[in-house]
């Protein structure tokens, strides 16, 4: 059993640790200092006292403002953890109830997750949990990982994208997608079920979230093993606009089936099974091992994923 140094450890004040940790996540002495609700002038004192603790400078300035030292980089994620834990301890003691919290979750995710998730998922926190504040960010797959890390989300949903992820990345599988093709009936002059010459004569509307000067999608990968190519009128990195273009333009798009019957009703378009084979995707739940026994966050994503399993 490992020895802990009760006369050392009794020398920090561990609140030190709770500024600390608004310091490594905010990179502000003065936003650092709000979170915790002390002024700047003692956050700047204790900002003091952790370089002198650490041997590190921790927070140096530069030109976009305040960014970590390599040394805070590798506190980032253990004090986090260690604070989660922490306040986990205490309130595994209180019973969470969601008709009387107060709180605010961060959620990333495209806007097709959203148009297909966060109706119910509102109408629930309306209904159980009024005190439960959703805010929802762009999804950007790229900076995802460094954004939970900086506790800057507390949630993400997505596809594929999130398989990279660490140990301290915990993830939960929503559900499977396929895909369907979607058009304008009169404008392309076509029924479904539509031909693989059709597929390819006609000009594609793509979704990309990621940019690129030449974005590619899995049809793309899926035509080219066939030796052929299709042709991209227009890439879009918003999922909501594509029933709009599809609707007044002889183009096709392929996109994930749950959204295709949504927005094929909406406006009488058209849908037919691929004249390709995709794999299916895999919408994925994300968060930060941090959170994995707080009660509210542990019961949030219960009922994002009971509200998916209804889709």
């Amino acid at each position: 059993m490992m020895h802990i140094d009760a006369v050392n450890l009794g020398r920090i004040d561990l609140n030190l640790l709770v500024h600390l940790g608004a310091l490594l996540s905010e990179r502000s002495v003065t936003r650092a200092a709000a979170r915790v609700g002390i002024g700047q002038s003692a956050m700047s004192h204790n900002l003091a006292r952790l370089r002198e603790l650490f041997g590190d400078e921790l927070l140096t300035r530069g030109a976009e403002g305040m960014r970590l030292t390599p040394r805070a980089v590798t506190l980032l994620e253990p004090v986090q953890s260690m604070l989660a834990q922490i306040e986990a301890l205490v309130l595994r003691e209180q019973a969470f109830d969601p008709a009387t919290a107060v709180r605010t979750f961060r959620f990333g995710l495209p806007d097709s997750m959203e148009v297909l998730i966060m109706p119910a998922l509102l109408a629930r926190m309306r209904n159980v949990a009024p005190g439960i504040h959703l805010r929802l960010y762009n999804f950007d797959a790229s900076r995802l990982l460094d954004e939970l890390d900086a506790d800057e989300m507390d949630l993400a949903i997505g596809y594929d994208a999130f398989q990279h992820g660490q140990l301290h990345h915990k993830r939960r599988k929503l559900f499977t997608e396929s895909y369907q093709c979607m058009f304008n009936a009169e404008k392309t002059g076509i029924t479904p079920p539509i031909s693989l010459d059709d597929y390819v004569r006609l000009p594609h509307v793509l979704t990309s979230l990621r940019p690129a000067r030449n974005p590619r999608g899995i049809v793309d990968d899926a035509l080219e093993k066939l030796g052929l190519r299709r042709s991209v009128a227009l890439t879009t990195p918003r999922f909501l606009t594509v029933p709009s273009l599809v609707a007044q333009a002889p183009v096709i798009v392929t996109i994930q089936s749950r959204l295709a019957r949504r927005f094929a009703a909406e406006l009488g378009l058209s849908l037919s099974p691929l004249p390709v084979e995709l794999r299916e995707v895999t919408v994925s739940l994300l968060w930060h091992a941090s959170y994995d026994h707080d009660p509210a966050h542990t019961w949030l994503r219960e009922q994002v994923a009971q509200l998916t399993s209804e889709l």
